[in-house]
């Protein structure tokens, strides 16, 4: 009896699931629907529990990691990952920022293996020298950690695994929410500049960043709750000046940009068309609370203050609006939501074309494959 009433629930929250884009649809259909917002976060709330509760098992049985897969080849593996984060944190309140980004932009080029790590040689271009690699940060970090783990217990923890591991703790130093890292991970061989130049890109729409997630297995879902990892660090003017200066070749600025906004980063950003020199200056992706992991970045979007294209087109795009307004909810369960819901996407984007066994190696050092 008890295994039936178990298998009703989840069918049930499933089935609740299915329907959360039905719901999105009539929200945004009635401007004055309190009740399809609930609904909407039941649904939201829901989708993450069977997502938690069956799909997060099931991926980690099939591509063979578990947590604490070092517990006896390496039992301070963890540990010592945490301190030398907490380290670079102590120096620099961005770490989180980089690390998520390092994280991402590795998992979506042959998988999360650490390829984003290898330097390139003179017989090969690595995906570090790729252009939309160029300005990410955090190999510093991950060579530590590695250095020191090489002293600890040689040749067990993979890369890969240390970005994973870093990655949280990072994001829980930005008080943000702690999970089971699944481990486990080999690391690849191979690192390809060409294969790093299609990365999602910042001026991608919501139609086109649903693509690319789609083709890693990622869900819309999935979609949004990781551009939230967007609440933390700044970004370069060079991806979003068109926005202030000449947006779609009309000369002026976005509309969808709050004017207050356009008049701020004005102020930071060149126009390209007039700058002399190079000047690519910084802002914060959140334009509210920069070093701190909450939902004030949705927040800032549903009032127009998306920084990147492909931040404010989530705000506005039918399949993915309800959800960004679930997420910036002025309650204490829309946070709650987010932070839930953003673990179970970590752990998805995680277990993307992961290497196991003679798939992949352990490094001796993260930035050259063995010899």
């Amino acid at each position: 009896m008890r295994s039936v009433r178990s298998l009703s629930f989840r069918r049930l929250l499933f089935a609740i699931f299915v329907d959360w884009k039905a719901w999105k649809l009539r929200a945004m259909a009635d401007d004055g629907s309190k009740l399809a917002a609930l609904l909407l976060g039941f649904a939201v709330a829901a989708s993450s529990l069977v997502v938690q509760s069956k799909g997060q098992n099931a991926s980690a049985a099939a591509n063979g990691l578990r947590v604490n897969f070092y517990g006896t080849s390496c039992p301070k593996a963890e540990t010592v990952v945490q301190g030398v984060v907490q380290r670079f944190f102590n120096d620099d309140p961005n770490v989180p920022a980089a690390l998520l980004r390092l994280f991402f932009h590795d998992c979506f080029v042959r998988g999360c293996d650490a390829s984003v790590m290898i330097s390139s040689t003179m017989t090969s271009r690595a995906e570090k020298d790729a252009a939309p690699n160029l300005t990410l940060r955090g190999f510093d970090l991950i060579n530590s950690a590695k250095t020191a783990l090489e002293n600890a217990c040689p040749g067990i923890v993979s890369c890969a695994d240390i970005i994973a591991l870093a990655t949280r703790d990072a994001v829980l130093l930005a008080s943000g929410p702690r999970w089971d890292v699944l481990t486990g991970r080999q690391d690849g061989r191979v690192s390809l500049q060409a294969e790093a130049q299609n990365l999602p890109d910042p001026s991608d729409t919501a139609q086109q960043g649903i693509a690319a997630f789609a083709a890693k297995g990622l869900s819309e879902l999935d979609f949004v709750t990781l551009l939230g990892a967007h609440t933390l660090g700044v970004t370069h003017c060079r991806f979003f000046s068109n926005r202030l200066f000449n947006f779609a070749g009309t000369g002026k600025a976005d509309p969808s940009m709050n004017p207050n906004l356009v008049t701020s980063l004005k102020q930071i950003c060149p126009d390209p068309s007039r700058a002399t020199g190079f000047s690519n200056p910084t802002v914060s992706l959140d334009q509210g609370t920069p070093f701190l992991f909450d939902t004030s970045y949705y927040k800032q979007l549903t009032a127009g203050f998306g920084v990147l294209r492909i931040d404010q087109e989530i705000s506005v795009d039918s399949s993915t609006s309800a959800l960004v307004n679930a997420y910036a909810g002025a309650t204490n369960e829309s946070s709650l939501i987010f932070a839930k819901n953003f673990v179970t996407s970590m752990i998805n984007l995680g277990n993307v074309e992961v290497k196991i066994g003679t798939q992949g190696e352990i490094r001796k050092r993260c930035s050259a494959v063995n010899s």
